[in-house]
């Protein structure tokens, strides 16, 4: 379990956080989503390590992260895999020594081995005979397929993912986002999206937590949030037409 406990986080005089708190449990798929502006990101960050907050804790399964040595935040790292809304590829590798990095980073596995954990991810994401490719020679949906393979190379406990299906058409993004879910339940990680994809809310939404100028206004599921009278939520959810039409068909069925 990652518990976030009343996260602050300033740049400057601008308080981009302002006292957030959330759970998020292993095997389940929660997305955070609100407009721009709303704080998702630097939220995100903060749970990667990579913002300091200026208060609040953040408990990775009953370690705090503020309490941890230096040697102790390798570690941490070691356990969190992370999908970048670009993919963040290295063009001039191969999809193998993509993949390969965080192993020739983090372990002292021989090539044997660290080839045999490749292959089994890039099976795991349904890609194949794409080892010696470059990722300039495979589709968009294909590279982030690959960068989720390299996401979960080194088996983590916990997934990060900053807009996954960002540049995907409609189809290949569902594709990403059931990949993600079945991962996340196979292997029981705590799966955390960054997203103002709805499609993906209604997807696989399991635990979704709107973020509104940096405070948390609501928390629910996909089961729940075409129900809330939360008008930001509302605002939000049913900007577009589709949605509109989507919500009468959710009270048709209550």
């Amino acid at each position: 379990m990652i518990e976030v406990t009343n996260l602050f986080k300033s740049f400057d005089e601008n308080q981009v956080l302002k006292g957030v708190s959330a759970t998020f449990e292993k095997g389940d798929t929660s997305m955070i989503i609100g407009s721009s502006g709303s704080g998702k990101t630097v939220f995100l960050k903060c749970l990667l390590g990579l913002f300091k907050p200026d208060e609040g804790d953040i408990c990775y399964d009953g370690r705090h992260y503020s309490k941890m040595t230096s040697d102790e935040k390798i570690n941490l790292r070691k356990e969190i895999g992370m999908v970048f809304q670009s993919g963040a590829l290295f063009d001039s590798s191969t999809i193998e020594d993509n993949i390969m990095f965080p192993l020739k980073m983090f372990t002292k596995q021989r090539k044997e081995e660290m080839l045999d954990r490749v292959n089994f991810v890039l099976d795991r994401v349904n890609l194949e005979n794409v080892n010696k490719k470059y990722p300039a020679e495979i589709s968009g949906g294909m590279q982030k397929r690959v960068a989720i393979a390299r996401a979960i190379v080194m088996n983590p406990k916990y997934l990060f993912c900053d807009e996954p299906n960002s540049g995907l058409d409609p189809k290949t993004a569902i594709v990403i986002d059931n990949l993600i879910q079945e991962i996340t339940d196979e292997y029981q990680m705590i799966t955390i999206i960054n997203s103002h994809d709805m499609n993906s809310v209604m997807e696989i939404g399991e635990k979704i937590i709107f973020l509104k100028d940096g405070l948390k206004t609501w928390e629910g599921s996909y089961k729940t949030i075409f129900k809330t009278d939360n008008k930001a939520v509302t605002d939000f959810v049913y900007s577009s037409d589709m949605f509109k039409k989507v919500r009468e068909i959710y009270n048709k069925l209550d």
